[in-house]
């Protein structure tokens, strides 16, 4: 008992001095906000020019980078400036994973309440057994079963709301069970979701922004400083300096590290690196390997469609926001690409490799042309040094290979076959390369 009492101190004592270690903006003031300068951290400064011309082309309004919570690097782009206003997309789903755990740990609900407890008989076009089954954490861990092939995945109607699978047996990025957490946000602790947003999380960071209803989805709004406010948080292990806002230690956990064993690169909506194997979005394939390679293996992220990224790596004492319209590198509902060619910049900037491999596709970008396929297709590699043999794999969306064929050289010919029409998914793989894309057969 004393060895524990002991131990239990030290870990309190690592927490005090980390968070000592870290700077935190005043509440009151976004202006005001202590900055370090990259050349006092030794930092490549003659490689910060190229990571701006970098953002600029990819359609970036605002990017901010933290060091130790000090601002190292703020740019804004355009006729963006440190007070516009932009929308976070799914990125503003850590947030909602925020405020479960923090209704969790007031009482209000329980992650493994089943969500017809808050959410009413009938939300999905489930049998009542089906239903009653789907729980809170499965909505948290995108793991509910419903089919989220549908017409609109956002689309939060029961009738949109289909059985495919029991809970806990199929992981699919489904955005309508994610928006109804919200629902039951609001019917478990009884507030609006701005209201408990307010009380529990932009009061005691100075975070400002808001939540708005836009078609089925609810879409957080805020400056990017306040994006970079709700990453220090995060960070520091939702302590905002001495002010604990989440003391479930159990949850933080959960949340930023993996929470099922069917993607182990998601946690509670939260995208973690280092991991070794990751799903995305539409397609029920396992990749190997890590979403971010280049970045360290501690990162963790939120991601937003086109290109809304809160990134943190808490062992390089990284936040990067980044804002902004649809970039022109491969992108997608979740920019894992786009976050990987940050990290490849930033890395450069900071003189430093963090990188988990030396993988060489980070850059590679792949043309397929045409697409849609009638017949025929070429598909190039951008990027790459065309040495060595290499394999084109193509899988349907259940994640089965249903064509493979080897080559060499930077191109490859694609033809139809008797391949049914469909979205089927591309991996080339080669020597310290993979690279991704989307074909579509008409």
């Amino acid at each position: 008992m004393k060895r524990q009492l002991i131990s239990f101190s030290l870990c309190l004592l690592i927490l005090v001095v980390r968070a000592q270690d870290l700077y935190f903006p005043p509440l009151n003031n976004s202006l005001s906000w202590d900055t370090v300068s990259p050349a006092a951290l030794g930092w490549c400064t003659d490689k910060i020019a190229p990571l701006y011309d970098f953002l600029q082309q990819e359609n970036t309004k605002g990017f901010i980078v933290l060091k130790d919570g000090k601002i190292a690097l703020e740019k804004y782009f355009g006729t963006f400036t440190l007070d516009s206003i932009w929308y976070w997309a799914s990125a503003g789903k850590t947030i909602t994973s925020f405020l479960v755990g923090r209704a969790q740990e007031e009482g209000y609900l329980s992650f493994l309440d089943s969500s017809s407890r808050f959410l009413g008989a009938g939300w999905t076009n489930c049998t009542p057994i089906q239903e009653g089954k789907i729980t809170i954490r499965n909505q948290l861990t995108m793991t509910t079963g419903l089919d989220d092939g549908v017409p609109d995945n956002h689309c939060t109607i029961d009738t949109c709301l289909n059985y495919l699978a029991d809970p806990g047996t199929r992981w699919a990025y489904h955005n309508a069970p994610y928006t109804l957490l919200e629902k039951v946000l609001e019917n478990s602790t009884g507030s609006q979701v701005n209201t408990y947003t307010q009380q529990k999380l932009k009061n005691q960071t100075g975070m400002t922004g808001f939540w708005l209803t836009i078609d089925y989805d609810n879409v957080f709004f805020s400056i990017a400083r306040s994006m970079a406010r709700f990453g220090l948080l995060i960070q520091n292990n939702c302590i905002w300096e001495t002010d604990t806002l989440l003391k479930d230690s159990s949850y933080i956990h959960q949340m930023t590290n993996t929470s099922q064993s069917l993607n182990y690169s998601y946690g509670y909506l939260w995208w973690l690196n280092g991991k070794e194997s990751y799903m995305l979005p539409t397609v029920q394939y396992v990749f190997p390997g890590s979403y971010a390679p280049q970045a360290p293996a501690d990162m963790f992220s939120a991601l937003g469609k086109n290109g809304q990224i809160l990134s943190i790596a808490p062992s390089k004492g990284i936040v990067f926001v980044r804002m902004g319209n649809q970039p022109d590198s491969p992108s997608s509902e979740v920019p894992n690409l786009f976050c990987n060619e940050i990290w490849i910049r930033l890395n450069e900037i900071m003189c430093s490799s963090n990188s988990i491999n030396d993988f060489v596709s980070r850059s590679v970008k792949v043309h397929i042309y045409p697409n849609p396929v009638n017949d025929k297709a070429e598909i190039t590699l951008e990027g790459v040094p065309s040495a060595g043999e290499k394999a084109f794999i193509l899988s349907d969306c259940l994640g089965n290979e249903i064509y493979k064929k080897n080559f060499s050289g930077n191109s490859i010919g694609f033809f139809r076959s008797d391949i049914s029409p469909g979205i089927y998914f591309l991996r080339i793989t080669g020597n310290n390369l993979i690279a991704t894309g989307k074909l579509i057969l008409e």
